[in-house]
């Protein structure tokens, strides 16, 4: 018999209590027991968000409401500056592309965050760019970008929005959204926020709100201003995904019950205990600014990340992730984020001792789970 478990960066994951809240017969998305819930779940999203801003909701993947931000911001033939660090940096510039934006890309070495110094020269050349994206957290490298500094700085730009991908961010730690001045923020259900795949959520501030009122990029279902109406009304514009909103208000619930300050805590401590790991089998991580989300793993010389990926699935029943483009075989990832906890830390660094001893890379058993424990115990 093989338990199985799912530490990839998403999707995640799922406490067992909350699907079988998700399994209960299905309300109609039209009636005042659904609104009470939508109304009810938007609320607490402005508690995780840290923000005043409206929350809108979309049934799709994270890149639909990255997708949605573009639409609603721009018009063909505006400028937008992307920092490119990754393969979610590199979806920025594309979707841009995808509505006619021209793009400005900054293009940062993987496994390094942003300097902020590269993005203010990019706005002091292009003073009529209309919107910087960027992602908190870069899922494919482990990067985490300085968002904070960016939001402050971009703030005394009053024709240009500061775009935020936060869909493995939100939730892992703490973003202050008003406070930092990010005027869009988008994350999704498959990651940090803890479910299946199938939502996208976006916050918009006031200067976002006054750039989508004359944006004149298409856009049909992915539209701000249609769910902002809806949203006056206790409903969406269109068919929401009644079971995951329901998923998503007792996951809300989860959280506000911890607290953000021990949510945060508590997804600090499982990366604390495995980055602690890393070391202890002498290995190194990839990312020289790296986030609390999730370890990005160098495979060691003559080793395949690759194989690692594919020894944890099929013969131990765990399931990390590997590299992407360039990165393929060159690293392996383990996320920090879903339903996971200390023990589950241990099985994974577990796991990728003995899968690397397999693999021809001599790795003292028990030695970063020793590490992993010590750090446990003392944190």
């Amino acid at each position: 018999m093989k338990k199985r478990y799912l530490m990839a960066p998403g999707p995640v994951a799922v406490d067992p209590h909350v699907m079988s809240v998700m399994s209960e017969p299905l309300i109609h998305h039209r009636s005042p027991q659904f609104s009470s819930i939508l109304t009810e779940v938007r609320k607490d999203l402005k508690y995780l968000y840290q923000t005043n801003n409206d929350c809108l909701i979309f049934a799709s993947s994270g890149t639909g409401g990255m997708e949605a931000s573009v639409a609603n911001l721009l018009s063909p033939g505006d400028k937008a500056i992307c920092v490119v660090a990754g393969k979610f940096g590199e979806r920025w510039s594309e979707l841009c592309q995808t509505y006619g934006v021209e793009t400005v890309d900054i293009n940062v070495e993987w496994g390094h965050a942003v300097d902020p110094a590269q993005v203010k020269e990019a706005l002091d050349e292009h003073p009529d760019a209309k919107a910087v994206f960027i992602q908190a957290h870069e899922t494919s490298t482990g990067v985490k970008h300085p968002v904070e500094e960016l939001g402050r700085m971009i703030a005394d730009k009053p024709d240009t929005v500061f775009v935020v991908d936060a869909i493995s961010a939100l939730g892992v730690y703490d973003m202050k959204v008003d406070e930092w001045n990010l005027d869009v923020v988008v994350t999704g259900s498959q990651k940090s926020l803890s479910l299946p795949p199938g939502l996208a959520v976006v916050s918009v501030s006031e200067k976002a709100w006054k750039m989508a009122e004359k944006a004149k990029a298409p856009r049909y279902y992915f539209n701000f201003l249609k769910e902002r109406k809806a949203l006056a009304r206790e409903t969406t514009a269109y068919t929401p995904a009644v079971s995951l909103i329901i998923g998503l208000g007792e996951v809300l619930k989860q959280f506000r019950q911890m607290g953000l300050e021990n949510l945060f805590a508590h997804h600090r401590r499982l990366s604390g205990a495995v980055k602690a790991a890393v070391k202890a089998m002498g290995l190194e991580q990839f990312p020289k600014d790296p986030s609390e989300a999730i370890t990005v793993i160098c495979a060691p010389e003559g080793v395949n990340g690759q194989d690692v990926v594919k020894i944890l699935r099929e013969d131990y029943g765990i399931t990390i992730a590997g590299g992407q483009a360039q990165l393929k075989g060159k690293i392996f990832r383990i996320s920090h984020y879903g339903y996971l906890c200390e023990w589950d830390m241990i099985i994974a660094v577990a796991a990728v001792e003995r899968a690397l001893n397999e693999l021809g890379h001599k790795v003292p058993l028990g030695s970063g789970v020793a590490a992993c424990q010590e750090y446990f115990a003392n944190n």
